[in-house]
């Protein structure tokens, strides 16, 4: 297949080579054509050597994490089925046995989570195990997914990848910088409160730890929660205390929401500082942050 082919005709191409042979169904067939549809345009639009069938694991990856601020789980699934289809059967590039990692829609988690406040975000964490509830205060304080726990390191030890930044970032705000890794391999910064830094420090791990999260490999370097575990327990915690639950990523919520206060507040207009919040949070496009203001 010519790099130069058209989105429309690599999908194509690649189904062809598994219909009748690795897939059966007409309508498993149409469904993944469309989906490779988009992701033919997507390493079209990245300049991806080789096109749809150039794609590596981790370069799915993060356009899977990409395309979860803009679809449901639903439909993010079926998009990283029909690359995992055409990696296993077509370009070989993953065994038949490896699955892509199963990537979170971050538009059903927000349409599904809503803010706590400061004081139940507290509290909650006052019903957890020390690791956890570090964790927790970290999450709320930062805004970080759960997954993200697992990956903070000072930024003097990675620097996070070059992304647009407002001067604005961080305004009202002082700690220290780390940097987070998302699924798809992105680093970006986020800032620690200097007392809650200093707590890190002291849970360090004198060798850095292998975890495995949801099928996916991490190297953690504190001993703190993070991933499901932490997502387990806050819940848990929640419904203890509070006699509900939002889950963990309800903080990304009050995060996003405490932010636009305190920016506003200040006198950012109100598109400044949907931005600047946007990058804080690790979105990349302030739409999606839009939905956890509600």
């Amino acid at each position: 297949m010519g790099k130069f082919a058209s989105p429309a005709k690599q999908a194509a191409s690649v189904m062809k080579s598994v219909q009748g042979k690795t897939l059966s169904s007409v309508g498993t067939v149409r469904n993944y054509e469309q989906a490779l549809t988009r992701v033919a345009e997507y390493a079209k639009e990245q300049r991806i050597d080789g096109g749809l069938r150039g794609l590596t694991p981790e370069q799915a990856l993060l356009y899977l994490e990409k395309r979860g601020e803009q679809v449901g789980q639903k439909a993010l699934d079926m998009e990283r089925q029909a690359i995992q289809c055409m990696m296993q059967h077509v370009t070989c590039l993953l065994e038949k046995s490896t699955s892509l990692p199963v990537i979170k829609s971050e538009q059903t988690q927000a349409l599904n989570s809503r803010a706590y406040t400061p004081e139940q975000a507290n509290l909650v964490s006052q019903h957890q195990s020390e690791k956890h509830r570090l964790a927790t205060q970290l999450a709320h304080v930062c805004g970080l997914r759960a997954h993200e726990l697992l990956t903070l390191r000072p930024r003097e030890e990675r620097l996070p990848d070059e992304r647009p930044a407002l001067e604005s970032k961080w305004r009202g705000r002082d700690g220290n910088l780390y940097t987070v890794e998302g699924k798809g391999g992105l680093v970006r910064d986020v800032l620690i409160p200097h007392g809650l830094s200093q707590k890190l420090e002291t849970l360090r791990y004198a060798t850095p730890q292998h975890t495995t999260d949801r099928g996916i490999h991490y190297i953690s370097h504190y001993a703190i929660g993070g991933g499901q575990a932490w997502s387990n327990s806050f819940s848990a915690a929640a419904n203890r205390c509070l006699g509900w639950s939002e889950g963990a990523h309800g903080l990304r919520h009050s995060y996003a929401q405490e932010r636009m206060h305190e920016l506003q507040s200040s006198g950012l207009p109100r598109e400044q500082a949907l931005e600047t919040v946007s990058q804080e949070m690790g979105h990349f496009r302030p739409e999606i942050t839009e939905v956890y203001l509600r």
